[in-house]
């Protein structure tokens, strides 16, 4: 073996050694991590405020990009278990305007680059790759202190701490790891979506469940828009999309179903009844999701030993892009690590080199999709943008 090689033996050895690496949030983006560390024989430790895998539903239906999510989980050797979990039919894509008629409409045809699958089903199998203790539930972060060379410890609820090398924050919006880089706080971007869920619709709300169809209904107008997507076992997943300002939806009292879901209704007077049913029937209490977004060119000076990946390093408006961008940025770190051995600061410095102009050039593009919806010129707008798309495959 070559004096050089020997060297790089030795190092590699010792960032898989001696290197503890601590991820707060078992997210996908934190599990993507800690599996792509993993794959590289580089142990690594999540901390979840959750009390449990199960703590939660875990959300609806999300599209897998071939340029991001999909390279993410190939790196993370998972890609066969992902084409598994593939919902047939789910990247079908259709546009209404308020009377329910079909402006655009685009099927799934088996082709496409953005295969729909449940966004429970892929955390899973990013769960089940990884050792037993790898996630240690329970672990809400209140407090981290630096100690200088790039380590920092980290207190939780249960008063427990624990002391790292290298600190991953994939904690999310309201990231408790983010301060540590930035003063950035996440804005009300003046938009609000409402969810809620129909049930076995193809039986018991068949106007609704055909005007979804087999995937993705947008139906819109200028400020406001009703999205749904189809689940498997003929679940609808609506939200609901309003610009308004913050005091409108915070002045909603969601704590009484029926008078929430009559007012958020009331914005759509006059819609078709299979749109509007997909609020007035819903068999969930109607959630409120403020919007809220990071600055589009948000980023950091390097500060040894730290970094931040998915929502933490770059919230922005949902666009389809947030879960491929977390998972492609726990991947992207992993390599980084894995290809830097004894050199954190390396890694953490080609890491974030690529993060922060991948996440400017995506929150943009978020912002114009959000215009394309909710815009003065929606629907038309929307579909135009599908038109040139599918005209440019």
């Amino acid at each position: 073996m070559s004096p050089e090689l020997l060297i790089a033996t030795s190092n590699y050895q010792r960032i898989r050694m001696n290197t503890s690496v601590a991820i707060v949030g078992a997210g996908l983006g934190g599990l993507t991590l800690a599996r792509v560390l993993h794959v590289h024989g580089i142990a690594a430790t999540i901390y979840e405020a959750e009390a449990s895998a199960n703590a939660r539903a875990q959300g609806g239906m999300l599209d897998i990009h071939e340029n991001n999510g999909q390279l993410a989980l190939k790196a993370a050797k998972l890609f066969d278990k992902f084409l598994e979990i593939i919902h047939a039919g789910g990247q079908a894509t259709r546009v209404l305007d308020k009377d329910g008629n079909v402006l655009f409409e685009d099927a799934d045809d088996g082709t496409g680059g953005r295969p729909e699958v449940p966004r429970g089903d892929l955390r899973r199998i990013l769960l089940d790759s990884l050792a037993a203790d790898t996630v240690r539930w329970g672990h809400r972060l209140t407090a981290v202190s630096a100690h200088g060379g790039g380590r920092h410890s980290l207190t939780f609820a249960d008063g427990s701490t624990v002391t790292t090398d290298l600190l991953v924050g994939a904690d999310g919006a309201w990231s408790r790891v983010r301060p540590l880089l930035s003063e950035a706080k996440p804005a009300y971007v003046g938009t609000s979506f409402i969810e809620t869920y129909l049930f076995d619709s193809d039986t018991r709300h068949k106007a609704s469940a055909e005007a979804v169809g087999g995937g993705a209904l947008f139906a819109l107008a200028a400020g406001k828009g009703i999205a749904a997507h189809r689940e498997p076992n003929g679940v609808l997943h609506t939200y609901v999309e309003l610009n308004k300002p913050k005091d409108w939806i915070d002045g909603i009292d969601f704590s009484d179903p029926v008078a929430a879901s009559a007012q958020v209704a009331k914005e759509f007077d006059g819609w078709a009844p299979e749109l509007t049913a997909l609020i007035t029937d819903g068999e969930t209490d109607l959630v409120p999701r403020p919007i809220h977004a990071l600055p589009a060119e948000h980023r950091w000076d390097r500060i040894p030993g730290v970094t931040l990946l998915g929502d933490a390093a770059h919230l922005m408006i949902p666009s389809g892009e947030g879960a491929n961008l977390a998972m492609f940025d726990g991947a992207e770190l992993g390599k980084a690590i894995a290809a830097n051995p004894g050199d954190i600061e390396a890694a953490l410095i080609a890491y974030e080199k690529d993060l922060f102009p991948r996440s400017a050039s995506e929150a943009a593009e978020a912002e114009g999709i959000l215009k394309l919806c909710l815009g003065p010129d929606a629907p038309q707008s929307l579909v135009e943008f599908f038109t040139n798309n599918q005209a440019a495959k």
